[in-house]
């Protein structure tokens, strides 16, 4: 398509953008087509586009902006760490107070006991760094063919070759050339649409455990080296595990000498009204990694902790090698360890998670309400992040044809009353920041429930497509 031919004037915000921006996770044909919502500025939990609308950002953005778009203390600490020291590496034994510091609280604040923080940028490095970390910890102990890692079927993980390569999502592997062959796929662990009749939340996990035993067995455990997981499945839709499934799982890894990777990217920082997922849902984590609320997102910044059982032998093999050969130009940047190191402060100071938790039952009743409609299936959701799945058939729990993009039309819909939600398929995702109060809470799910009722009518929308989503 010629620049000339997009349907926006070439010297608007609009036209620009479809003349020269490549999208992230977007239908780039139908972004030609529909064009940018391009976002002005933020305050509190609340956007505003460039004509002026205002929105509840019921994402985060990204899951992300934490704190919301107007932390002060935020900005200010950018200040004082570009003006004191605007860049310096972490190659070659060198650092900087902010992230000494950073790297400190982290440990301290880790859900279980863990030696050392590493940092990269996003949770796709971070989590590829997991990875690598994991064939490098199995090499260095004498079992270098451990090398394959165990993912779940919805499971997102990120977006470079490797972790894309982990991911559960179709729409990430067509036309890349993945997955690959060292990775193993276990089932979706989500009760309401998987479990067998009268199947209860244990028994259901029992069963996703042997599941998950067997085909370690099958591949050979001298093979499989990791298993890796979100606590709760967030771009899969907001899938909260069953009961006893993390208990169950940890048990069949100890079995096999198998780490377990919890990636925290979505879930850490109070998001499921503890610090980490991982202290909600019991897992005892090897590796963990974080990103998006690090920094409320106000700059990109994410770590992985690694425990010293896996720390010991990395840098044995170190010294034996004379370099640990991993590391990016901007791991531990001093102004985003600065944001960072602010955020956690105002987490620990504000007791952001303590806050979650008083106000998430609010918003998660106020889901559930929402399951009165003919067109929800399911509601569901911890903390404050939540989803309503629309089925076409409540008692068979039948989805819609896919043509129908219904999950895409109540996006829309929900974004005419100024409202941003995700549609995944036919879910209905919100992670509003967690600095939301209940009455916000009652005006984000008051728009939902307009949104939904109108669809419900058959109202129509101009251009569904552009609010499908399946990623981060």
């Amino acid at each position: 398509m010629s620049r000339s031919a997009a349907p926006f004037p070439n010297d608007s915000l609009a036209g620009r953008d479809v003349a020269y921006h490549l999208h992230a996770c977007t239908n780039l044909r139908q972004h030609e087509r529909d064009g940018p919502l391009v976002i002005d500025r933020g305050e509190g939990i609340h956007v505003w586009d460039t004509a002026g609308k205002r929105y509840i950002e019921g994402m985060s953005g990204l899951w992300c902006t934490t704190l919301g778009f107007s932390e002060p203390r935020l900005c200010d600490a950018a200040d004082r760490q570009m003006r004191r020291l605007p860049f310096n590496p972490t190659f070659r034994g060198r650092s900087h107070e902010s992230l000494i510091d950073l790297a400190e609280r982290l440990i301290a604040r880790a859900p279980v006991p863990m030696s050392k923080a590493f940092f990269a940028s996003s949770g796709s490095e971070a989590n590829d760094t997991a990875m690598k970390l994991v064939g490098y910890y199995h090499h260095a102990t004498g079992r270098p063919g451990k090398r394959r890692i165990v993912a779940r079927r919805k499971g997102y993980h990120g977006t470079t070759i490797a972790t894309a390569a982990i991911t559960g999502l179709d729409d990430y592997h067509t036309h890349f050339n993945l997955p690959t062959a060292d990775v193993l796929f276990v089932d979706t662990p989500h009760h309401w649409r998987h479990a067998r009749a009268s199947e209860s939340e244990d028994a259901y996990a029992a069963r996703l455990a042997a599941d998950l035993d067997r085909a370690i067995v099958e591949a050979g455990p001298d093979t499989v080296g990791a298993f890796i997981a979100e606590p709760v499945m967030g771009v899969g839709a907001v899938l909260v595990p069953p009961r006893t499934y993390f208990e169950r799982v940890q048990e069949v890894l100890r079995r096999h000498d198998v780490l377990l990777i919890a990636d925290e990217v979505i879930c850490g920082f109070g998001r499921t009204g503890r610090w980490w997922g991982s202290e909600t849902f019991g897992m005892r984590p090897d590796i963990l990694t974080c990103a998006k609320g690090l920094s409320s997102a106000y700059l990109p910044i994410s770590a992985v902790l690694v425990n010293d059982r896996v720390y010991g032998p990395i840098a044995d093999a170190s010294e034996r090698v004379g370099i640990f050969g991993h590391g990016h130009t901007y791991s531990g940047h001093p102004v985003c360890a600065a944001v960072a190191l602010e955020a956690m402060k105002i987490y620990e100071e504000r007791d952001i998670p303590g806050h979650v938790r008083a106000v998430s039952q609010r918003f998660l009743d106020g889901l559930r309400g929402l399951a009165a409609s003919p067109l929800v299936g399911e509601a569901r959701g911890v903390g404050l992040m939540g989803a309503i799945e629309l089925v076409a058939d409540k008692s068979t729990k039948a989805p819609f044809d896919k043509s129908r993009q219904v999950g895409a039309q109540v996006a829309a819909r929900a974004l005419e009353h100024g409202l941003i939600v995700r549609a995944i398929g036919d879910a209905i995702v919100a992670a509003p920041p967690l600095i939301i109060t209940e009455p916000q809470i009652d005006d984000l799910v008051g728009r939902l429930a307009q949104a939904l009722g109108e669809v419900e009518r058959g109202q129509p929308v101009s251009t569904p497509r552009k609010f499908v989503s399946t990623g981060p």
